[in-house]
């Protein structure tokens, strides 16, 4: 009889890859910044890509459909590819307000943007494949992991708002089969600009051209989850637009998590080559990931209903881009103040990239900050504030940028932030 003691852990051997598959370093700061909340601190948390409902409720129409459409008894399973009275929804809304033409059965509605973004890796690569994408970015490194492909990280600099350009791109796309983008990007809050993306695209139409029909093209995951979230002058561009060729190349990643405020509510689409669509929908009807039947019921119709989106987007961006504005003004009055401290203007998205060029500096008991985990920690228990640093989403550990994510903020709280940050930072020498 084989025995084991009751103080030694079994040799459970699992898959490689699930062995080196990182956990997420957002959740750990979060984790982190939770523990003190309940401890009793009083921390401005700047961390996570979601919404409070009580500062940003998803929209009171959408609200009631969900309701309706519980009450009407849509409890049962969905199409494996989505309602079709959702897929034709999105179809119009993607004409409307994109000009971009998809019929019904080429777009695959799921329980948010990630299963899509698993579908499209597990879809498009076999191991080994390479994939390009830029950080920071978020999570493309857990994904390349997960279908054991060939990361190639492309490490983006302030410069260019941190988006990746053609230059960049193209001493690596011979050895790559899928480019994973993402406009506006998390976590910066920027966009490509249109030469940006042309240049992009023109050099993928050009790598598939040279690779001819009989062998694996190379594929864009144009990930804009964030699209609607633009603001002043910003414009978003997609590349099925400005290029019609990459039609048969792009797959889109879309849905109402960060449109509408509605991260909860688990409805994401992607649309591309049927071909491709088909494929995911296969893949992710094993994996069971669609979207609750009521709420694509309830999203059907919010989507055809143009007066209220338009009502509560334009008031929802409004309340955005107010705290971005005024992190940015914030930040920059105290560059100008002599604190080293930098910001990029607020384009999109509900994020703005701040710097904290603090490695070096001294804490008034005579510790050196020797690394950005130090800063982070610093700001956290000094500042009381929690925010994400750049080597979360793949960037260099030594990048002295963040993230700042305005989605459970109040004006009040942003005012208070600048209070504690300047005191903070003032006593470092």
């Amino acid at each position: 009889m084989i025995t084991t003691s009751v103080n030694q852990e079994p040799n459970l051997i699992i898959s490689d890859m699930a062995e080196h598959l990182i956990g997420s370093e957002i959740i750990k700061i979060a984790m982190e910044i939770g523990d003190k909340i309940k401890a009793g601190e009083k921390i401005v948390n700047l961390t996570i890509g979601d919404f409070n409902p009580e500062i940003f409720p998803i929209p009171m129409e959408l609200r009631d459909e969900i309701i309706n459409a519980y009450l009407a008894g849509h409890t049962n399973y969905p199409a494996a590819n989505g309602i079709l009275e959702l897929r034709k929804a999105v179809s119009s809304y993607l004409k409307d307000n994109e000009s971009l033409e998809y019929n019904p059965d080429e777009i695959l509605i799921a329980c948010g943007a990630r299963p899509l973004i698993y579908a499209t890796y597990t879809t498009l690569l076999d191991e080994g494949d390479g994939v390009i994408f830029p950080v920071p970015s978020w999570n493309n490194n857990h994904y390349v992991h997960i279908v054991k492909g060939k990361p190639i990280p492309i490490e983006t600099h302030a410069e260019n708002n941190f988006m990746p350009n053609a230059d960049e791109i193209k001493p690596f796309i011979k050895d790559a089969n899928l480019l994973a983008l993402c406009s506006p990007l998390n976590p910066t809050g920027t966009v490509f600009t249109r030469d940006g993306l042309e240049k992009i695209c023109d050099l993928i139409l050009e790598e598939n051209h040279r690779r001819g029909p009989n062998q694996k093209p190379l594929y864009l995951m144009y990930d804009q989850i964030y699209w609607v979230l633009t603001f002043g002058s910003t414009h978003h561009y997609n590349p099925v637009s400005i290029r019609p060729e990459m039609r048969d190349y792009t797959i889109f990643i879309d849905g109402v998590s960060k449109s509408l405020a509605a991260t909860g509510i688990r409805v994401g689409w992607g649309f591309g080559p049927q071909k491709i669509i088909d494929k995911m929908k296969a893949i992710l009807s094993h994996v069971g990931s669609w979207a609750p039947k009521a709420e694509q019921e309830a999203c059907a119709k919010y989507l055809v209903n143009k007066p209220a989106m338009d009502s509560f987007i334009h008031n929802f961006k409004e309340n955005i881009d107010m705290r971005l504005e005024a992190l940015h003004t914030g930040f920059m009055a105290m560059k100008n103040d002599g604190f080293k401290v930098h910001a990029i203007e607020p384009q999109a998205a509900i994020y703005l990239t701040v710097q904290f060029d603090l490695i070096g500096k001294k804490t008034e008991d005579g510790k050196v900050l020797h690394n950005t985990k130090e800063v982070t920690s610093y700001l956290l228990n000094e500042a009381k504030l929690g925010i994400v640093p750049f080597y979360a989403f793949g960037a260099s550990e030594d990048s002295t940028w963040y993230r700042i994510s305005v989605g459970t903020c109040t004006m009040a709280e942003i005012e208070d932030a600048f209070i504690s940050l300047r005191k903070a930072l003032s006593k470092l020498s």
